[in-house]
């Protein structure tokens, strides 16, 4: 197997012949995915970085990789020995990779980069900023010439995802798109987002790690429904259903040849953020573009009562996990030895006990003392450290059932926390609860929210730089749009049936990080002269640690309302638990 220089050389090569004097290598896959397969991890393969985020841009004479704040460590460890420079985004000293190579080539020189691997918006925007510096684009694949033993794609078979779970059938979110689609006036609809994919055809799969997607593309006509998937992949159970929904099954890379066969004038929806630039080319251009959101991303996002249950059934099953992942951490944290992988390993088999339990919805985030401040820590076997009883431990973690998605955090004291982890952490949990408890009208966005977390924060002259909030989605991507809680601006509005995340925190460099999440659910509230409102239905159940709170920093209001929340979670859980597990809960749920 080539070493990393070996390959960044063999790229250069390949370079060379095309005439192409730099080279872009991103994080993403031909679906614009947050988690992807191991065939497509190319900027991983050139680099020997495997943080979840990041740019490779090799020139003839230098490679440099760009990362954000939460993985500046694990790059210069992973980095070392391979050639290749770190460029830290986000301090004011580093250049982005567009002005970076505008200083690194001359004028009319060639960048090339796989189309496949970018939107369309993406590469639209980039070819433009480029031209301005007098930098041309190319699409080339040069990662798949020097590839030489690239893992194949996943061939494992997907399954039909049972309607006692989706709540409702494919054939009639089907109709619902055709609907959406005529009020776009499109004849035609590409879809690339393998969960929207999972989601509008009732599938499910294990193709990618964390989320239960199926590699696959789709075309959906007014009278017609393809879906693209290695036909190896289909048992004859899942045809037969994929038939009687009225959907056909054409190869994988057939899509290519399938849309330069749409005939003139037909009006072709898109969703640019998502369809990769290769399979935008190949749509001809005497077609009608419109590119707006995907519907579907909509219509997934606002979860059915079916969902509804599911997830709420999901939420308790979690609930018990943790009752005995904490029970157990608290009572062998003296008398074993405990580190950050070895309690993340436990928790997972604590979900894995749990019924419709299918995987975790994303890589445990386990970190003590210092890690905790790391946002996105995940721990390595170099990073991990032993608990101790002297710090904060920050759980971030979450689970994949039939029924439902979650992800939930919880910081602890492991011993008796400082009066400066207390103030911290109930600065945040007040965040928490103005943001669980507020009431707003309809077309309220998330960015109109966000305040409501950072207020008490921001009065001490404290901040965090994460999102508030982020979408979740019904035994799917545990990240999912269009909703979001978050500073930047977001056009999409807050509906009944979303559920989002409420996870405001607090990170001190080298000591300790604090992180309080459940998620809610976004229902209707009361109608009044003034409109309609909406409020948050907390579906989260877990306790908060009783030793961190400072109770002379809450208002009796805020008091009730912990409590209130506590006795909820001691009500659903205790049933599933046994006689020790009751009686701790008790105590972590017992009135402030």
């Amino acid at each position: 197997m080539q070493n990393i220089k070996e390959r960044i050389s063999a790229l250069r090569n390949e370079m060379k012949i095309n005439d192409i004097a730099a080279c872009i290598i991103p994080s993403s896959d031909p679906h614009a995915s947050e988690y992807i397969a191991e065939h497509w991890k190319e900027r991983e393969w050139i680099s020997g970085f495997n943080g979840s985020a990041g740019t490779v841009v090799i020139t003839l004479t230098r490679a440099a990789l760009w990362t954000d704040s939460r993985y500046f460590l694990q790059a210069e460890n992973q980095l070392q020995g391979s050639g290749m420079e770190l460029m830290k985004e986000g301090l004011p000293e580093t250049l982005s990779w567009t002005d970076w190579l505008a200083e690194e080539l001359k004028n009319n020189e060639k960048v090339g980069l796989n189309a496949q691997m970018f939107s369309y918006n993406a590469f639209t925007h980039l070819k433009n900023e480029l031209n301005k510096k007098g930098i041309l684009l190319i699409a080339v694949d040069l990662i798949g010439k020097i590839w030489k033993d690239r893992p194949a794609l996943p061939s494992q078979p997907f399954y039909v995802y049972d309607i006692r779970y989706a709540g409702e059938t494919a054939s009639n979110k089907l109709a619902s798109l055709r609907e959406q689609m005529k009020k776009n006036q499109a004849d035609i609809f590409v879809l690339s987002a393998l969960d929207e994919i999972a989601w509008l055809f009732n599938i499910r799969g294990s193709d990618v790690d964390f989320n239960p997607v199926v590699i696959a593309y789709a075309i959906i006509e007014i009278d017609k429904a393809t879906l693209f998937v290695d036909p190896k992949k289909v048992t004859e159970k899942t045809a037969a259903f994929l038939q009687e929904e009225g959907i056909t099954i054409e190869p994988y890379n057939d899509i290519y040849s399938q849309l330069k066969k749409i005939t003139e004038g037909k009006r072709v929806l898109i969703d640019g953020s998502k369809l990769n630039a290769a399979l935008y080319e190949a749509i001809p251009q005497h077609c009608s573009i419109i590119n707006t959101m995907s519907p579907v991303l909509k219509m997934k996002s606002v979860k059915n009562k079916i969902e509804l249950e599911g997830t709420r059934g999901a939420m308790v099953k979690d609930g018990v996990a943790l009752v005995k992942f904490f029970k157990w951490l608290e009572e062998n944290l003296l008398s074993s030895e405990i580190s950050e992988i070895s309690a993340a390993e436990k928790l997972f088999e604590c979900r894995q006990q749990q019924e419709n339990f299918v995987s975790e919805s994303f890589d445990t985030i386990c970190g003590y003392a210092g890690h905790g401040a790391i946002v996105h820590y995940h721990a390595e076997p170099e990073t991990d450290v032993v608990l101790k009883p002297d710090s904060l431990l920050l759980v971030d973690s979450g689970g994949q059932y039939l029924d439902g998605t979650t992800d939930i955090t919880r910081t602890i004291a492991l011993g008796i926390p400082t009066q400066q982890q207390k103030i911290d952490y109930t600065l945040v949990l007040k965040g928490h609860i103005a943001l669980a408890k507020a009431k707003f009208p309809t077309n309220t966005r998330g960015s109109q929210l966000d305040i409501l977390a950072h207020k008490w924060l921001w009065e001490k002259g404290l901040n965090y730089g994460h999102g508030t909030g982020h979408g979740v989605g019904h035994f799917l991507c545990v990240h999912e749009g269009p909703q979001n809680i978050r500073m930047d601006e977001n056009p999409a509005v807050l509906l009944p049936g979303m559920i989002i995340s409420d996870e405001p925190g607090l990170y001190r460099t080298n000591a300790y990080g604090i992180r309080i999440e459940n998620l809610v659910l976004v229902v209707e509230d009361e109608k009044t002269e003034f409109g309609d409102f909406l409020c948050f239905e907390t579906l989260t159940l877990f306790p908060y640690d009783r030793s961190l709170i400072e109770l002379s920093m809450l208002t009796e209001d805020e008091i009730n309302w912990i409590n209130s929340y506590q006795k909820k979670v001691l009500e659903k859980l205790s049933p599933y638990l046994n006689e020790e597990e009751k009686i701790w809960l008790q105590k972590k749920c017992a009135s402030l």
